[in-house]
């Protein structure tokens, strides 16, 4: 219909442009009103995935063309190919599809044309971004796109076959919605997880239209994991190119995204995703280790489907019996499974709505009749809720669940012997009710670990973090999140004991499972390199650190936010580095910053503010610099000492810096005074 040429616009600005102009001898009533239907579509849109239109008009031989964004990039499939694309990188860049398409139809425009072709990948600041193009055969849904006439021939084929939904494939394809532009989509994320279209497009082609036709209305598609595991030659090529191996391809494919894509590709319209965005969110929540919408198509449809595409069959007397037998047995095993999710759900949501109540109860204690006048703190109704968990003992599930939830909340505030209690009796309550290999036991385990590792109590986190990481390894696999994520705690250990080579050992195992299963831009990746360059820092390996700490920030900044705290973490350990090579004057800017984003962040004496603090006092006595030392130094104290309390390794390393600070300005007796609080004396 058309042809497109690069071109240079070069007022009022100078930028290169793509010219669609219709070919010449085209210019049919037919495709004129397409190609004006186009121009009108782009018009209408404003989305950083579709290409945008700047001008239109016709050429001195009167052949109509429009001027939009040169788009400078590559069909989707090969550039998440030629790139090597993990699955979850694959699927960021596809939900950035999805919601240029979901704005498409908010204008009230279908597509009835997505392909890779039609999906070009260009790179801007470092980042892939998709734009959707070629709109000639779009449908609008409300409105008219041109005052001209716009038909298709009985019978005739509007779009390509091999992204082509059941009602487009139909002899009379006149109603489309929105759902087709899903169908398409399901079949370019078909494409992009197996490297291979749902169907064999090379053998129908051969047998085809009206087969083709047939096939595609009719026949459903192998689930991806299928086609992975039954085509060993092409799975190899494309487990390769998404940087796995055939095995775990078909393990990130089974369960959650087999099911997204089967809903997609569903024949029935009425049962697949209803909008573009509903299977973007599906799509986010598989990412973010949620529950997602899709699932399994049940028994009964199954059956229902069977029955419909085999009618003389199944009436038929041997097979009738047999469809019978397996119905009624598929039934009674649906039936089971749906009363045991219902049991499981009731008790699910009958625990929620405790957990609920309980809260809610908590902050009546805010409400004016009950506080008469009082101040409130978050603290406050923290404490008040610690207490009257002993009215929740004769139900363990929701007593455990309330005293993670609470003690996590403890130690994030820096509260850990208010946490301990409660995080240890929820970890024997679960470890009692559901068993040790449980998930929500191995998180509770995991808290518990964490907390001892805040209070320096090493001894008795490294046995916790060691038994998650085993049973996790068993549980859900090597490469599974959360095994990596106590992997690299215990590897955080490591190092604050000071055992510096197992840390680095394990952190390096760490990353590279995380660079190649989440990617290198995932906050997991990111925080691992952020514990390599502390591993570096210990070994004192300085410049190595800082190099990696500065990459490691940019990534938090940009994945997490400046203020978040492992972003703030790295920058105490950035301003370490330049301490310890000399670099006193950036290390001290650093350290100032970091500490007052520290006390709005987390608290003025919380512990990481006290020890960026403790770190600030170190440099400045180093230097002999006593004076500024001695009130940064003094916080630090008060922090250790209201968090963790005065026998903890921390405050009393701080009192020891206070006793040099002393020494220092000349002060004997305030020294004394100092040792005196160390344990055993003076």
């Amino acid at each position: 219909m058309g042809e497109v040429w690069l071109a240079e616009q070069t007022r009022p600005v100078r930028r290169q442009v793509a010219i669609k102009v219709v070919k010449a001898g085209m210019d049919t009533a037919q495709v004129l009103a397409r190609f004006d239907a186009e121009r009108q579509a782009l018009a209408l849109m404003d989305h950083p995935a579709i290409a945008r239109i700047f001008d239109g008009g016709s050429t001195p031989k009167g052949r109509p063309y429009f001027a939009m964004e040169y788009v400078r990039g590559e069909a989707i499939t090969s550039y998440c190919d030629n790139n090597r694309l993990s699955i979850a990188d694959r699927l960021e860049l596809f939900i950035q599809l999805c919601d240029g398409v979901q704005h498409a139809h908010q204008k009230g425009i279908i597509h009835r044309d997505l392909k890779p072709s039609n999906v070009m990948v260009s790179i801007a600041d470092g980042r892939a971004t998709p734009h959707i193009i070629d709109f000639g055969i779009a449908k609008a849904m409300t409105q008219p796109l041109t005052e001209q006439p716009l038909f298709t021939g009985i019978g005739g084929v509007v779009g390509t076959l091999d992204y082509m939904s059941p009602e487009q494939a139909a002899v009379s394809s006149s109603d489309i919605d929105t759902r087709s532009d899903v169908y398409s989509l399901g079949v370019l994320l078909y494409e992009l997880l197996t490297g291979a279209l749902p169907f064999d497009t090379t053998a129908l082609r051969e047998a085809g239209v009206d087969e083709f036709r047939r096939v595609i209305r009719e026949q459903d598609p192998p689930k991806p994991s299928t086609r992975i595991s039954t085509n060993p030659g092409d799975a190899t090529t494309a487990a390769g190119r998404r940087r796995l191996v055939v095995a775990k391809l078909v393990r990130a494919l089974r369960g959650d995204l087999d099911w997204i894509t089967v809903k997609a590709l569903e024949k029935d319209r009425a049962r697949r995703y209803q909008t573009v965005n509903a299977m973007a969110l599906d799509i986010r929540r598989h990412l973010n280790n949620e529950p997602v919408v899709a699932g399994p198509p049940n028994a009964l449809y199954r059956t229902r489907k069977f029955v419909r595409r085999h009618r003389f069959g199944v009436v038929t007397g041997a097979a009738a019996v047999v469809a019978l037998i397996g119905f009624t047995t598929l039934m009674a095993v649906q039936a089971s499974r749906v009363a045991r999710e219902r049991d499981r759900a009731n008790q699910e949501a009958a625990t929620a709505r405790q957990v609920s109540d309980f809260l809610v109860g908590l902050f009546r204690v805010s409400d004016p009749n009950e506080s008469r006048g009082r101040t409130t703190s978050a603290r406050d109704i923290l404490d008040r809720g610690a207490r009257e968990l002993e009215k929740l003992r004769d139900q363990p599930d929701v007593h455990a669940r309330l005293q993670t939830t609470i003690g996590t909340v403890y130690t994030n505030l820096g509260a850990y012997s208010a946490a301990a209690p409660l995080m240890e009796q929820s970890v024997a309550t679960r470890r009692r009710t559901v068993g040790s290999d449980h998930p929500e036991t191995l998180s509770a385990i995991h808290e518990l670990a964490n907390l001892y590792w805040y209070q320096n109590r090493f001894a008795e986190a490294e046995p916790l973090f060691t038994e998650v990481l085993e049973r996790r390894r068993v549980v859900l696999g090597p490469e599974h999140r959360d095994t990596l994520l106590v992997e690299f705690d215990l590897g955080s250990l490591y190092g604050r004991q000071g055992r510096w080579s197992e840390a680095e050992t394990l952190g390096r195992h760490t990353l590279a499972i995380q660079e190649r299963v989440l990617g290198p831009d995932h906050r997991d990746t990111i925080g691992s390199q952020g514990n390599l360059a502390a591993y570096l820092n210990g070994q004192k390996r300085y410049a190595e650190a800082a190099e990696l700490l500065l990459r490691v920030i940019d990534g938090r900044r940009r994945v997490l936010g400046s203020d978040h705290p492992s972003t703030l973490v790295s920058i105490g350990n950035l301003a370490f580095s330049y301490r310890m090579v000399g670099d006193f004057k950036r290390a001290e800017e650093i350290y100032l910053e970091s500490i007052e984003t520290n006390r709005r962040v987390n608290g003025d004496l919380h512990s990481r503010t006290s020890a960026l603090r403790s770190n600030l006092a170190s440099m400045y006595v180093k230097q002999g610099r006593y004076a500024d030392a001695e009130p940064v130094s003094m916080k630090a104290y008060e922090g250790f000492l209201a968090g963790l309390g005065a026998d903890n390794e921390q405050t009393q390393d701080e009192i020891k810096i206070l006793i040099k600070i002393a020494d220092g300005l000349g002060k004997p007796a305030e020294a004394r005074r100092w040792r005196e609080k160390l344990k055993g004396g003076p």
